[in-house]
This record gives structure tokens, sequence and C-alpha cells, in this order.
């Protein structure tokens, strides 16, 4: 769910007022604090969620500074203009700059709530269809080097083979993975137990390969590294027997990504995505997919319906007789 979306089914902190005659808004400061105890208090916001918002209005308000000074309230849709491409400048992504308007769009909403603007202008900018593109996907063949690439004749390497495994068979986040203790394990039934975004947990299935390949690194090599650091609780140990980070995870999947040859931008989210498109393409139903995933949204999982159409596409051009 977008930071706008989280957003939109917040009540007004109060009735917008009347502007009484003469009033003349306070035009000297930007309610970036106010605006934040309201999206906690009235919208029950995560932590995290509100830094994104804190991070990404703390660059307007610098861009005002810079090249808007003056009232709010006169900013138009083509001064904001003026922003996206500030931000373009800066290098951020497509989705990031995406981000900060969702950002801004809501902070403006916040803005009409208390009186202090008579239009969301921030809510007029379009945003180009790339803002919206398709995740990465490796196809199956891809995603099969990409799990044989660690060399299981060493300790690190079943450590990593099993990691691989276990994030493209649960099509969990980093960061779940990096979390997962071995009594969160079920191998003999083939589950475990993930921790996502908001503490909620779910269960996910676990292949006959993975666990084949957890099982083998918790027997032979996990003992091993977590000698020095018995209080590590985490299924997967760093060299140094402490846990594994997810920036660790991510080094695990960018290293073999290169070993296997595979071109372009390989993370863990990449296996994500291709967990979800590929039990699309097999005949999963969406609804498991989203709960596999974790998606409070089922329109945040139907992106991944996209990526199979796309697919299907491309093979009807190359193969169909009129394609």
């Amino acid at each position: 769910m977008s930071l706008d979306e989280k957003a939109e089914s917040c009540p007004p902190a109060r009735p917008a007022p009347k502007r009484r005659p003469g009033f003349v808004p306070d035009r000297a400061s930007d309610p970036l604090g106010p605006f934040l105890h309201y999206l906690l208090t009235e919208c029950g916001l995560s932590t995290n969620t509100l830094a994104a918002y804190r991070s990404d209005l703390a660059g307007f308000i610098r861009w005002r500074r810079e090249h808007a000074p003056g009232p709010l309230e006169a900013l138009t849709v083509q001064d904001l203009t003026g922003y996206v491409e500030w931000l373009v400048a800066k290098g951020l992504a497509p989705s990031s700059v995406g981000r900060h308007l969702a950002s801004l769009s809501t902070f403006y909403r916040y803005l009409m709530f208390e009186g202090r603007i008579d239009e969301n202008v921030a809510k007029l900018l379009s945003s180009p269809s790339v803002w919206d593109r398709l995740p990465t996907v490796l196809g199956p063949a891809a995603v099969e080097r990409l799990l044989h690439a660690p060399d299981v004749a060493t300790p690190l390497g079943l450590r990593d083979r099993a990691a691989l495994e276990t994030l493209y068979a649960t099509g969990c986040r980093v960061s779940e993975v990096a979390h997962l203790r071995p009594r969160d394990l079920d191998l003999r039934g083939g589950s475990a137990r993930c921790v996502g975004k908001g503490d909620k947990e779910r269960i996910v299935p676990l292949g006959t390969r993975a666990r084949e390949a957890i099982s083998a690194y918790l027997e032979r090599v996990r003992p091993i590294l977590t000698q020095r650091h018995p209080e590590t609780e985490t299924v997967f140990a760093a060299r140094s027997g402490r846990p594994l980070s997810r920036v660790g995870l991510w080094h695990v999947v960018k290293t073999h990504a290169r070993s296997a040859g595979l071109k372009g931008e390989v993370s863990p989210h990449t296996l994500r995505h291709s967990f979800a498109t590929h039990l699309l393409a097999g005949g999963a139903d969406l609804r498991a997919v989203q709960e596999m995933l974790g998606h409070a949204s089922i329109a945040t999982t139907q992106i991944y319906t996209r990526v199979e159409l796309s697919h299907l596409k491309r093979v009807h051009a190359k193969f169909h007789p009129r394609g």
C-alpha cells in the first residue's frame, strides 16, 4: 500500500475551519511537525512510515527555500512541476519520485483539513507511466542457475544455497528471512513462520529442495558458525557467528548472481518477484499468492498478473502466425 493510500482513510484532525474576515495564514513556516503528529495520533502510522514522510517532505521544504519561497497556498501546479524536475535532477529513481509526490499529496490533503489551502494541487501532478513499471523477474532457468551457483562443498556455500532456496521457496522479504529463527521452521511439515510488516505473522510453505538445503545447513554448518556466538538466534549466521543481516543476504544474492552469469540487477526482491510470477504462471490463485507474499491489499499482488501477461504477449508475438 502506498503512503498516499495509507493516509487516505485518515479522518480530518478537526473540521476545516472557515477563514475569518481578514484572516492571514502563517506564511513563514511549513507545518511539518503538526502534520507528522496528525499522522501518528489520528492515522496510527508506523514509525518507519512517519520517517519516510519526514524525509520526503524535508526535501520539499529544501526545494521551496531555494526555488519557491513564499506562501504554500500560492504554489501552483506549474511550480510543483519544478519540484518534480528537481527530484529527477537529483538522480532519484522513478519509483522514488512517485513516492515523494505521494507524500506531498497527503501533506496537501492535511493542509486542506486545516483550512490553510483551498485545493490539493499536488494531486494534479501526473505520474509518468514508467513510475508504475513492472518488476524485474528471472525465468525459471535463470533461477536454477542462481540456486546452483554456491559451491556446496564449502560451509559458506551450503549456507548460501540454503539462503537462496529459502528466499525463492517462500517469496519472503529479505528482512523476514534474515529474522527467521530455527523454531520458526517446521521442516517435517514443510512450512515457515514469517513476521512481516506491522509485525504481522504468516505461515508460508517450504518446498522439498528448500527443506533439504536448510536441513543440511542446520546440521553441518550453523553449529560451526555460531560456536563463538551461541546467543545467535537467527537461522542464518555470518562468518563471524553473528546473525546474517539483510545486507549480508543481499551480498549473497549479488555474489552468486554474478557467478551464475545473470545480467542486470538481481537482488533478494528479484527472487520475491520471480516467486510470485512463477506461481501465477503455474495456475496459482491470486488470493493464495497474496497470502504468501503478506500483501495487505490484493491490488499490490495484481501487478504480478501484469508481469505474466507481458510474458504471454511476447510468446504470442514470437510464435503466433499473426503475432
